[in-house]
């Protein structure tokens, strides 16, 4: 599903580093097109009326991502963190390697400022056009953190080609229910904004010029740096208290491959997430013993099949672990993409059955609630021990999720907050 069809969604808006990573060969381990899999014919038969091409009405309100769904004033911090321990591998002249993270976190207060989407020149940078500048956010920028204790951690990593904001619906969801969130931002694999308006412009684009294994290896390397400077004793955040025991890792696409990577190599991460991301890299000897959500997008029809990198790696998870599967699904199904394609009309211009392949035919509203739910679900499982049934089988309130595979493995026991 892909990321030709991911691809031509954003390149319509003038993406040129995405429709060039989309172009190659899906056969080749090292091009971009595996990172998301050319699974979507299945949806590409069906006609994408949920995805409207036009553009909002003049005088319309602005677009609004999706509002958590608990009522708690939620705050966003924008940090610039630098490892001095590695020279950038991607542009070895830039120097150390610099990374952009956005926090978010529960608020003492919702007065104030929300933070921005995007700023208009990353928008122009990322999309063509400055229309993802006008979203509105929910979160009030630098707000102080809310009183309480130690908070559990979820660390976010975007698909290839896309910014830490793709997630934000997710993150301010998760925040709202008393997470600190952080997205991260993949320097030299999207374009990039850094303070003062620098912006650095995607380095690793070109298909002759990525390897998915070394971006999966590499990024493992960025989210535990940035769990070092997030869990130091000094905080990243004045005021914000991390529980180092309840640490979670997630992301979309190659983001979600580098979620399970990470885990299989940092004692710290208790639990991740792959939201439809294929494998590139061998999981540890001893397997990965940590609960593991897979949560994909029309997938059941490649089990087995030679584009299916899920069956391998499924068999070297050793712990609680769930294969879902959302048949209606599109691969930027589990991203902001899919509901600001409804607001903003970011498919203007591009044929009905690359809409198609993006967000499948499920509604973006759907798509949307189930993504949180599914990820809220799992980590108040895996991190806080709270009870529920959301991942014990197939749900009424969910019919579109199907479970594939389920089992129950060793997976962690946390102590209730």
């Amino acid at each position: 599903m892909g990321a030709v069809a991911a691809a031509a969604v954003l390149g319509a808006l003038g993406a040129s580093q995405i429709p060039a990573v989309a172009a190659a060969a899906p056969a080749a381990k090292t091009t971009p097109a595996k990172t998301t899999p050319a699974k979507t014919a299945p949806a590409k038969t069906a006609p994408a009326k949920t995805t409207p091409a036009a553009k909002a009405p003049a005088g319309a309100a602005a677009p609004e991502v999706p509002a958590p769904t608990v009522r708690q004033a939620i705050g966003e911090k924008t940090l610039r963190l630098v490892d001095e321990a590695r020279t950038d591998p991607w542009k070895p002249s830039a120097g150390k390697r610099e990374l952009m993270v956005s926090v978010w976190y529960p608020a003492r207060s919702g007065r104030g400022a929300t933070a921005p989407y995007v700023s208009p020149a990353l928008s122009e940078a990322l999309y063509g056009n400055a229309k993802l500048s006008t979203v509105r956010t929910h979160a009030v920028a630098d707000a102080a953190p809310a009183a309480g204790g130690a908070r559990p951690l979820v660390v976010l990593s975007p698909g290839f080609g896309q910014s830490r904001t793709s997630l934000t619906s997710v993150a301010e969801e998760l925040a709202s229910r008393g997470y600190v969130v952080a997205g991260v931002d993949h320097t030299y694999e999207a374009a990039v904004e850094f303070p003062g308006g620098r912006i650095e412009q995607c380095a690793i684009c070109g298909p002759e010029q990525r390897d998915n294994a070394a971006v999966v290896r590499n990024r493992a390397k960025d989210l535990r740096f940035v769990l070092d400077r997030l869990t130091a004793d000094s905080p990243a955040v004045p005021g914000l208290r991390i529980d180092r025991s309840r640490i979670g890792v997630a992301g979309h696409s190659i983001g979600g491959a580098s979620a399970v990577e990470a885990a299989g190599q940092d004692a710290r991460v208790a639990a991740a997430a792959d939201m439809d991301g294929d494998f590139f890299t061998e999981p540890p000897a001893d397997g990965v013993k940590k609960p593991v959500l897979l949560l994909g997008a029309a997938r059941a029809g490649d089990l087995g099949g030679a584009m299916d990198t899920w069956s391998p790696a499924w068999k070297r998870m050793t712990g609680w672990k769930r294969w879902l599967d959302v048949a209606k699904g599109g691969h930027m199904t589990f991203t902001d993409m899919h509901w600001l394609a409804d607001q903003v009309g970011l498919p203007e211009g591009v044929p009905p059955e690359d809409a198609a392949g993006a967000f499948g035919t499920l509604s973006s509203d759907r798509a949307n609630a189930l993504t949180r739910a599914y990820l809220v679900a799992f980590f108040d499982k895996q991190l806080r021990n709270a009870p529920g049934k959301l991942l014990d089988g197939p749900s009424a309130e969910f019919p579109e999720v199907a479970f594939l595979k389920r089992e129950e493995g060793g997976g962690l026991v946390r102590k209730n907050p």
